[in-house]
């Protein structure tokens, strides 16, 4: 298969995704090109920012992740307007 012939492959295929798969596809396709970068990004950071990530992604492998809903109902609570 040529390039063309690819593109257009993946041109048709796109083009008949509903909204949610092709919002879906779209955030793939950043994460892929993105991807790229990713090791390079790695290589430039600090010895603390890695082991800070590191940690953050045990803690999440390890079932102690705190969803962004759950923190924003606390403060919510804490913090009502009165």
């Amino acid at each position: 298969m040529s390039t063309e012939e690819l593109k257009l492959a993946i041109f048709r295929e796109v083009d008949s995704l509903d909204g949610s798969k092709l919002k879906e596809l779209y955030g793939i396709l950043k994460n892929f090109v993105n991807s790229q970068n990713n090791e390079e990004e790695w290589d430039n950071l600090l010895e603390a920012e890695k082991e800070g990530i590191e940690a953050a992604l045990q803690q999440l492998n390890d079932g102690e992740a705190i969803y962004h809903s759950s923190v924003i109902s606390q403060a919510r609570e804490k913090y009502e307007n009165k």
